[in-house]
């Protein structure tokens, strides 16, 4: 019987795992596909949209939507990461992943969380000094100072994350190959670990208390940065204006932050309380929800980049 071996037994380290999507649901998994697959076509052409957008228009070309398409090229990454796997298993039911590969989708959802994370702290930054420091502006923030934070966002995730792959794969037997979640999340394949997972479990919740402890108090003290100078214009009209730059940023945040809270907060703390199929349905909404609002949010809410759409859209519209 393939995947449902007898609790009492351990195997050697497995050629592969089997996902069984959302345990309880059975045959319901199927009707989720019309919640996610949307969410994920949603992700692909949004963000698509903008990284073209991005690169034909040379006046998008600025730190501000250089940073934009540094979260769209991750929300991109992210939701790939995650998607085809999932609609595959609730789709078509429990289906095999090749152990190697178990352990670099574990490596690339931690690690492109992280550098959402960071970039949404990158973007309270450039904010903060659009603002606060509007005539210094050109000079502080520069395209190549996005650039070299893009890079250093994404070496940091590299390092940060390396160590969840390389702690599960030091584990030489198993309980089971069955993974009862969606995807090859880190404790997920820990709970299948025979013996002492106490450096998994104590480097997972650093990680995560120290990743987004210091990116949120990071995107606060910008805010609070940000609403001293609005607080100190002169007119209502300017204190509108300026703290309209930052609505999208802030829906974006709530976007990410907030499912990213309740699916922390019910794996930590409600396991006993929050039924694991909800749990798991947060985690994977957490994953595909900010790639596929990011992209809309920042769309329908910046000039800019709506005027280039209809602009490219009308013009090759024009030429049929």
């Amino acid at each position: 019987m393939a995947g449902g071996p007898h609790p009492n037994f351990t195997f050697p380290c497995p050629t592969f795992f089997i996902l069984t999507g959302i345990p309880g649901l059975a045959g319901a998994q199927a009707w989720l596909t019309l919640v996610f697959g949307p969410m994920y076509l949603l992700a692909l052409l949004g963000n698509g949209t903008l990284l073209a957008l991005v690169q034909i228009d040379s006046t998008l070309q600025q730190p501000m939507f250089l940073l934009l398409a540094t979260l769209a090229a991750t929300d991109l990454g992210l939701a790939t990461s995650i998607a085809p796997g999932l609609l595959a298993v609730l789709w078509l039911g429990p289906r095999p992943v090749p152990y190697g590969a178990c352990l670099a989708q574990m490596f690339f959802v931690h690690a492109l969380t992280a550098v959402e994370s960071g970039v949404l702290l990158a973007m309270a930054c450039d904010r903060a000094v659009a603002v606060g420091r509007p005539l210094h502006y050109p000079l502080l923030v520069t395209k190549a100072r996005v650039g070299y934070t893009a890079l250093a966002l994404a070496l940091k995730a590299v390092a940060i994350v390396v160590p969840f792959p390389l702690l599960v794969a030091r584990f030489e037997h198993f309980r089971a190959k069955t993974i009862n979640h969606a995807y090859c999340a880190h404790m997920a394949v820990v709970e299948l670990v025979v013996g002492n997972t106490r450096a998994n479990n104590l480097y997972g919740l650093a990680l995560s208390l120290a990743v987004s402890g210091i990116d949120i108090l990071g995107i606060t003290a910008s805010y609070g940065l940000i609403a001293h100078a609005v607080l100190r214009l002169p007119t209502r009209e300017a204190r509108a204006k300026a703290f309209g730059t930052c609505s999208s940023h802030i829906c974006v945040l709530l976007a990410f932050y907030i499912p990213g809270l309740f699916s922390y907060l019910t794996h930590r703390f409600g396991r006993h309380t929050v039924p694991k199929p909800v749990h798991i349905l947060l985690s994977n909404i957490y994953l595909l929800l900010p790639p596929a609002l990011n992209p809309l949010i920042y769309g329908v809410r910046t000039k800019q980049i709506r005027d280039q759409f209809l602009e490219t859209f009308t013009f090759r519209k024009s030429q049929f």
